[in-house]
């Protein structure tokens, strides 16, 4: 998005719908990226999220203001990361991996039902030509595509994103607690790497194959009808 707004290839009002759905994918689908942690984590036995005041839908809670920037610029980005405590879970190994995953999989659900109501305003609007429909069409196809990118960006296999809690499903944890030494290393590089647009070509790419297949999905509904 960055680079489209640069180029002067975005037009202004979905420049303005742009901002407007990055502010709700920060304001309310975050939290359910960070609630779906913290639920999993919980039900698998651990309550540290809940001590920590995580449990909750509360967008305040959860919003990392350097991620959020980078959700508005690039359509990747991230929220503070719920704590949990692995000696808590019931299958240490395998409950962290289903944690992690919990994130990335309701961006996923999100982005679907954005699509499903992307359809349903360009069905509506194809039937009343009320150009309304249009603009509430566009602002859930970019609520979808933010979405979507987030999952991808996300199961990164590097800290602090959630792709690096699934490795404890797969590496001894003697090799993944060597890597989370250097977590805050990572994390700078991983900005930089953001910031210079080096990951923007794969990431795009792997989303864009993702949300094709969730259109598909979405689409079905309306096969009959458009």
């Amino acid at each position: 998005m960055l680079r489209s707004i640069l180029s002067g290839d975005v037009a202004f009002s979905d420049l303005i719908l742009y901002i407007i759905s990055s502010l709700a994918v920060i304001f309310l689908t975050m939290p359910v990226h960070e609630f779906a942690h913290a639920f999993t984590a919980v039900k698998l036995g651990d309550n540290t999220p809940r001590y920590q005041g995580r449990y909750t839908l509360n967008p305040f809670a959860h919003i990392d203001y350097i991620g959020a920037l980078c959700i508005i610029l690039f359509g990747f980005g991230w929220a503070k990361p719920v704590q949990i405590n692995h000696n808590n879970l019931r299958n240490p190994k395998r409950d962290m991996a289903i944690t992690a995953l919990a994130g990335p999989v309701s961006n996923l659900i999100v982005g679907l039902i954005a699509l499903f109501f992307y359809n349903l305003f360009i069905y509506l609007l194809t039937l009343t030509s009320v150009i309304i429909f249009g603009y509430v069409s566009i602002f859930f196809s970019f609520v979808a595509q933010i979405n979507v990118y987030l999952a991808v960006f996300n199961l990164l296999p590097v800290p602090p994103l959630d792709g690096s809690r699934i490795l404890t499903a797969i590496l001894p944890y003697k090799y993944y607690y060597a890597i989370m030494r250097y977590e805050r290393y990572i994390y700078f590089a991983l900005l930089i790497l953001l910031f210079s647009g080096v990951l923007t070509v794969p990431l795009e790419f792997l989303s864009n194959l993702v949300l094709k297949g969730l259109r598909y999905i979405a689409f079905l509904p309306f096969r009959f009808l458009l």
